[in-house]
């Protein structure tokens, strides 16, 4: 039933200027149980974002190796965010940006190709400072494989103006590169486009394996095909922003707060990751989106002054852009602290990371704090199936409650209609207040761009059950009694696995 107004609350009070707290009654909060179990999976949803297009841009890594436990956290917390956001009321894209046209994906084709020269017993000193890992080796076997020694080319030509690797690193670096391309010809693009292709697919699946999905990958190469690298700089051109020092086009970026002015062209006419840049962000704006979220390592902060610059400088509204930055996960087996280098191939992947704790717990505890605050993850508490581990904690609240429903044997759409006016003791007060409070963290979620808000809340809500739990009876002789706390306990169990969906993490009926 409703209640008129009068009965909604017992009492108001000023709280300070402005502000008045109005103390619900227990009628009022008891409407919370029939309206969870209406409304089901969609309790919590809203209409805050009314429907505005949003953009969330997450992961993005260079595909150059596979996935880390450093990237794991931004993957984990930008789908807990589009899931989010959706809920809240957004239309939300997800989307990953293929770096695939730079110098690093030049670098593992490098790298692929030396190693392909080792396998065919042609032995050029590798690079410290090009990608060591045992995947390569893979590829350049898989390359072996197919074409035998058809890429073949002896040392002589291959190092020929090549500097010293002690004199210059990077530059011994690029002219192995340019040398490759001359060699290879047509099989350079060969090479390189197996390289891509085998990292890209090893990523897509590694990531559809831990419940992250894209709407779309959006290949950096084709913003140059498309000819939007040239135009977005002609662009910035025109309008003045640009001008000519040693060859270079330099970007006026400190008329927009950035520290520095920044090459967006060299002189050697290649232009710079920044140009690239530009373009994709100057065609997230022309698909239509009323925002973009981009989620962005911490250590990308002083990308956003450039970015959020050329946006104004092109007349665009920069205040469209929201950046989440988020900071590297450090992983821990006890005391010991262990690395995370993609170049050297000195690495806990992502996929070792779910193997060893499972995917419910990686997701649970990359987002159990704020994205921009520093997180370790332990790995023997995700391990550990105790009270001290969060994500088994809300689990087992919601496998408890389908052991106490499995017990009573009834039908749970009997409950939609309980008169739940007996419940009033402290712990069933406790949880109507928490489901009370699940669609406002929601929308504070989606506010803030803080999934772990949801995290938070979890854990107070399955606390609140367990004490609950310990101490009441569920299946108590009276009968109204009876279905009023199984009705009100599977709305704790509707909200637990509606916010743990949300974050990508499992409902378990059983534990």
């Amino acid at each position: 039933m409703l209640y008129p107004p009068r009965l909604l609350w017992k009492k108001t009070e000023i709280a300070g200027a402005g502000f008045i707290n109005l103390f619900l009654t227990s009628a009022a909060k008891q409407q919370v149980i029939k309206l969870v179990l209406a409304q089901g999976s969609n309790f919590g949803c809203s209409t805050l974002g009314q429907g505005l297009k949003v953009q969330v841009e997450f992961v993005s890594a260079n595909p150059t190796g596979p996935l880390h436990v450093g990237h794991g956290r931004g993957a984990a917390f930008g789908m807990s965010l589009a899931n989010v956001l959706g809920a809240a009321g957004y239309k939300v894209a997800r989307e990953y940006y293929v770096n695939d046209a730079g110098r690093q994906m030049d670098i593992l084709a490098l790298s692929t190709w030396l190693r392909y020269l080792e396998l065919n017993g042609v032995h050029v000193a590798f690079p410290a400072n090009a990608y060591q890992g045992g995947y390569v080796r893979d590829m350049a076997g898989l390359i072996q494989e197919a074409h035998g020694d058809r890429y073949l080319h002896q040392p002589g030509p291959i190092l020929e103006s090549v500097p010293a690797h002690e004199e210059d690193a990077d530059g011994h670096l690029d002219a192995l590169i340019a040398n490759a391309k001359k060699l290879l010809g047509e099989g350079y693009a060969y090479i390189h486009n197996i390289a891509l292709t085998e990292q890209l697919e090893d990523c897509r699946n590694d990531l559809t394996e831990f419940g992250v999905t894209f709407d779309s990958w959006f290949s950096e190469k084709s913003l140059f095909d498309t000819g939007l690298v040239d135009r977005a700089v002609a662009d910035l051109e025109k309008h003045g922003h640009i001008y000519l020092q040693d060859g270079a086009k330099w970007f006026r970026s400190t008329h927009f707060g950035d520290e520095k002015d920044r090459v967006v062209q060299r002189e050697n006419g290649l232009y710079t990751y920044f140009a690239s840049d530009i373009a994709y962000h100057l065609n997230k704006y022309e698909r239509g989106f009323d925002r973009v979220v981009n989620v962005w390592g911490a250590d990308h902060h002083g990308y956003i002054a450039r970015v959020k610059g050329a946006l104004t400088a092109l007349e665009l509204d920069a205040e469209r852009l929201v950046i989440a930055l988020v900071q590297f996960a450090v992983l821990w087996r006890g005391a010991e602290k262990l690395p995370m280098s993609t170049r050297s191939g000195n690495f806990v992947t992502l996929r070792e990371l779910r193997e060893e704790v499972g995917n419910d717990a990686a997701r649970f505890f990359y987002v159990l704090r704020k994205s921009d605050q520093h997180l370790d993850f332990d790995l023997e508490l995700a391990k550990s199936q105790s009270n001290e581990n969060p994500v088994y904690y809300i689990q087992y609240a919601h496998a408890r409650i389908c052991s106490v429903l499995g017990q009573w044997g009834g039908n749970a759409a009997e409950l939609a209609d309980v008169e739940t006016g007996v419940l009033g003791g402290k712990h069933e007060l406790a949880l109507m207040n928490l489901l009370n409070d699940y669609s406002g963290i929601v929308e504070s979620a989606a506010r803030e761009l803080s999934p772990h808000l949801i995290a938070y809340y979890l854990k107070e809500l399955a606390g609140e059950f367990h004490s609950y739990y310990n101490a009441e009876q569920f299946l108590v002789p009276d009968n109204g009694l009876r279905l009023a706390r199984l009705a009100l306990i599977t709305s704790v169990r509707q909200v637990l696995r509606n916010g743990l969906a949300l974050l990508g993490v499992g409902s378990p009926e059983k534990m």
